[in-house]
């Protein structure tokens, strides 16, 4: 994980909650902390996806079980959670972990224990994420199709979502002619607009791939046509 992993907090016990993210900063870790679900669910409308949810079950207005269904329901993507609370019994343990919940840690809890449970599951999810991530390589670059992150060697290249898009817009259409108009029709989803944006993020991303920006290896203009990603640069 090239940043730091960002954990939600939703706990209405505000000395419990500092107290978890104290030792979750402590770790390396960036926390977001909230009193009720409702306000962790509005979050997450903005698409403010944390790495990891730890949430309590007794909570003003949504409850952590109906917080958890509305997610289910509502969003594909599976974000782990970790349940910390006072609610001890088989019921509750066997419904927060059938509601989607991935562990279930009874209070009182040593914060300890707590972090080191959370950096474990992260660590998990990091390296089940890496087998499975797809990669496309070319030059000395690596483009994460899984992650949406381009790489020369270790370093992560910084792009832009529309410089992103662009690339791997053209690298999964390599050995193809895309004119300009295909290009911004996929990428910015409109058939109407300023359509020299193209050329400016093509500008772009050649002055971070290329060596030689002028006289581009990947990035090929064919004039009165469009662009082109040499398909035998692919690796």
């Amino acid at each position: 994980m090239d940043r730091k992993p960002y954990v939600f907090i939703i706990e209405d016990v505000p000395e419990i909650s500092s107290l978890v993210s104290t030792y979750l900063t402590k770790a390396d870790m960036e926390t977001k902390v909230f009193q009720t679900a409702e306000d962790a669910m509005e979050k997450l409308s903005v698409d403010n996806f944390p790495d990891l949810f730890i949430l309590d079950l007794n909570l003003p207005g949504m409850s952590g079980f109906d917080f958890l269904e509305k997610m289910k329901e509502k969003y594909s993507r599976h974000i782990p959670v970790i349940i910390v609370s006072a609610r001890d019994s088989d019921e509750d343990i066997i419904k927060g972990l059938g509601y989607g919940a991935d562990e279930f840690v009874t209070k009182p809890f040593s914060p300890k224990v707590l972090v080191a449970r959370v950096q474990a599951y992260l660590r998990r999810l990091q390296d089940k994420n890496a087998a499975t991530e797809e990669a496309v390589y070319f030059g000395d670059f690596v483009l994460l199709l899984n992650s949406n992150v381009l790489k020369k060697g270790q370093k992560k290249v910084p792009l832009s979502v529309k410089e992103y898009a662009v690339l791997e817009f053209l690298i999964k259409n390599a050995g193809n002619t895309l004119s300009p108009e295909k290009i911004y029709s996929s990428i910015w989803q409109s058939q109407f607009g300023d359509i020299t944006a193209v050329a400016v993020y093509i500008q772009r991303l050649r002055k971070k791939i290329e060596e030689d920006p002028g006289n581009p290896r990947f990035i090929k203009t064919e004039f009165g046509q469009g662009y082109i990603f040499p398909k035998e640069e692919l690796k």
